[in-house]
């Protein structure tokens, strides 16, 4: 069934969706009174809702029933990354969606070629919630940017598990670190990912002295995305993700 997002917490009986999500409704899959999608809201619930009236700008749906479904990890996991150019934006942030990253920090470093900004945020965020809709998340990833690597990485609570992707020096591989955290789990994980160009030795010192691990991807030198995913993959099998339960409420609608 379709998925849409709504900007204004869900709740009562009735729904008004508008901007570019009444749009596409309306525009694109053109639909109409009696059809029948899924509502979310970020929030973590989701909702059964038909279309009443199709309006211009906006359309109203009447919510039928509310529920609870989590595929979110058990592990939240929050990876900072010095950004690529254009598309590859898109790409990296729609796998991260799927992989349950709970946060996405975008980074500043001195080989960035992307400066993080509110503005790239913004753009982010959109990304998010095409991702959400189609891979069905019901709580949005979060998106923030971040100027300064140092105060990233003081951040990490010193009880996650913390992996500076980083090659040279030999740094453990990942399966070294795989291996050590399955016999005790952490809370949380965070990485951080740099740019093409790679960390600098500065900010690979920055790293040590914060406490975090480096951590060798492997032999092949990867795309900013592809470690992005590569990390977001190992972290999510460390702690499973939870098992897919829907739990209706108790409202009924009238």
């Amino acid at each position: 069934m379709r998925r849409f997002f709504s900007q204004t917490p869900l709740g009562g009986t009735r729904a008004v969706i508008g901007g570019q999500e009444a749009a596409h409704m309306v525009r694109v899959l053109r639909l109409r009174p009696g059809d029948e999608v899924v509502l979310f809201d970020g929030s973590g619930d989701e909702w059964q809702a038909v279309v009443e009236r199709v309006g211009r700008g906006e359309v109203e749906l009447s919510l039928k029933s509310q529920h609870r479904v989590d595929r979110e990890s058990r592990c939240p996991i929050q990876i900072g990354v010095a950004l690529p150019k254009g598309d590859r934006q898109r790409w990296l942030v729609e796998k991260a969606v799927e992989l349950g990253v709970a946060r996405l920090v975008a980074l500043k470093s001195s080989r960035s070629v992307v400066e993080p900004s509110p503005a790239v945020v913004e753009r982010l965020q959109r990304y998010v919630i095409e991702a959400s809709k189609q891979c069905g998340r019901n709580r949005l990833m979060q998106v923030d940017w971040q100027p300064d690597l140092s105060v990233f990485l003081q951040d990490a609570p010193s009880d996650a598990a913390r992996w500076f992707a980083h090659a040279d020096p030999p740094s453990p591989g990942i399966e070294q670190c795989v291996s050590a955290l399955q016999q005790a789990p952490p809370r949380q994980i965070w990485a951080a990912v740099g740019p093409e160009g790679g960390w600098t030795p500065e900010e690979v010192r920055l790293a040590h002295q914060a406490g975090w691990q480096p951590v060798n991807l492997g032999p092949r030198t990867l795309r900013i995305e592809t470690a992005v995913c590569v990390l977001a993959t190992v972290a999510s099998l460390i702690v499973p993700t939870t098992q897919v339960q829907t739990q209706p409420t108790d409202r009924k609608s009238p």
